[in-house]
């Protein structure tokens, strides 16, 4: 593997920790604050006044915010009813694997062996954090979450389909459109005196929340992970990715206060065992045929 200067290294790993700690962040904001509802804030924040800076791409944009609103929308909703910010940041990374599935179907690309076993003990992984939850309350959460992640999924095949364009300018305007949705979703779910009661009596907290999810989370993130992306090889960048769900689990652990259930701990390290083979097995797998 090509190997990055120290200083986009630690780029690298300042971004997988912005990402893990929106999952903190996120269970913090759904508090005070309908979960549809901050949704539509992050978006909202996130694309001004960025708009009005970042170059709207030459791809059409639109087609991915029905999936992202689902995306943020479920999870958001998932967390706000229960699933903790640490397994959640564990889940939301089977995206993965749901990309790879999603390509091989609608796209035809087939997956390598190693993408096939990652995905198979990362499935084992999602087993075993599902098993103690699907009784009870935990249930709901859960699937939400998973949901989450397939649409997630599918918005990369989106923007796969869009071809090489501005990533950066890609979030942003399609940002601008994703605020309407959710606002109208909160107002059908949450009701207008809910909703007219969170934003007349937003706290300092709440604003914070807003601004770590629109600008460090997806301005600042997003830069600096497509600057990476347009100066070395993604096989070099993406390995990064798996430091978000530890600083998920630690962030939730030592500010939250969450207790991690062994079992859903062990699921936990087995998903992060897959993706860490979806990433590296090309290369363990080519040392073993030399």
């Amino acid at each position: 593997m090509l190997q990055m200067p120290l200083s986009h290294s630690l780029a690298a790993l300042l971004v997988t920790v912005i990402w893990g700690l929106s999952f903190v962040v996120i269970k913090l904001g759904v508090g005070t604050t309908p979960p549809l509802l901050l949704a539509a804030l992050r978006f909202l924040f996130a694309a001004i006044p960025a708009i009005f800076f970042v170059p709207r791409p030459k791809a059409r944009w639109t087609n991915v915010v029905a999936f992202g609103v689902a995306q943020f929308g479920l999870l958001f909703a998932a967390i706000a009813f229960g699933m903790p910010a640490s397994l959640a940041s564990v889940v939301m990374q089977a995206q993965v694997f749901f990309t790879i599935l999603f390509a091989a179907v609608l796209m035809n690309e087939r997956p390598g062996p190693h993408q096939i076993v990652g995905g198979i003990v990362a499935g084992l992984g999602l087993v075993l954090i599902a098993w103690p939850r699907m009784t009870g309350g935990g249930a709901g959460p859960f699937l939400m979450t998973v949901i989450a992640a397939v649409c997630w999924g599918v918005a990369n095949i989106v923007s796969k389909r869009a071809g090489r364009v501005d990533m950066l300018g890609y979030i942003v305007w399609s940002s601008l459109v994703a605020p309407l949705p959710l606002l109208g979703l909160s107002l059908w779910l949450d009701g207008p005196d809910q909703v007219l009661a969170a934003l007349t009596r937003m706290d300092g907290g709440t604003l914070a929340a807003v601004a770590y999810l629109a600008y460090p989370t997806t301005i600042f993130a997003f830069g600096i992970w497509a600057y990476l992306l347009s100066r070395h090889p993604a096989a070099t960048v993406t390995p990064f990715a798996l430091f978000v769900p530890v600083a998920g689990i630690l962030g939730s652990v030592l500010i939250l206060g969450e207790a991690v259930h062994p079992i859903e701990a062990a699921g936990g390290a087995v998903i992060v065992l897959g993706l860490a083979f979806n990433v590296f097995g090309p290369r363990l797998m080519g040392r073993r045929t030399v």
